[in-house]
């Protein structure tokens, strides 16, 4: 119901900054929660932060807390993930994920619908 593509990973080394992009487009009204989530080759996919629709609210993740920042901007139809003093185990695939039901749970992969294909972030010195 809402396409989601994702940009801005790369190569970089600790304690540099990445700022993700994720366009987003279809159904757009319905949705009522947007998120990050990351996932390293073999392991699950992991919650990295979230935003609520009606009020901007934001949560992040323990480990990414106080480095991370979750934002968006209605005009551009775009929701941004700004990393700052990037760690080596931030390396993973970054995801776009959106969701249309309120739910309480908002740090579960499966609670979310729709999926962009992913940008790819490697933090290695």
């Amino acid at each position: 119901q809402v396409q989601l593509v994702e940009s801005g990973g790369g190569l970089v080394q600790p304690g540099a900054s990445l700022r993700l992009s994720c366009a987003y487009s279809g159904r757009t009204m319905s949705v009522y929660r947007m998120g990050w989530f990351r996932q390293a080759p073999g392991k699950d996919r992991e919650f990295v932060a979230r935003m609520n629709w009606v009020d901007s609210s934001e949560a992040y993740a323990d480990s990414v807390k106080g480095r991370f920042t979750i934002s968006r901007d209605n005009a551009k139809n775009t929701i941004y993930l700004q990393m700052n003093s990037l760690k080596p185990e931030d390396t993973a695939m970054y995801y776009c994920a959106a969701t249309q039901n309120p739910t309480s749970l908002s740090t579960e992969a499966f609670a979310y619908a729709d999926w962009g294909q992913g940008t790819q972030v490697t933090v290695s010195s």
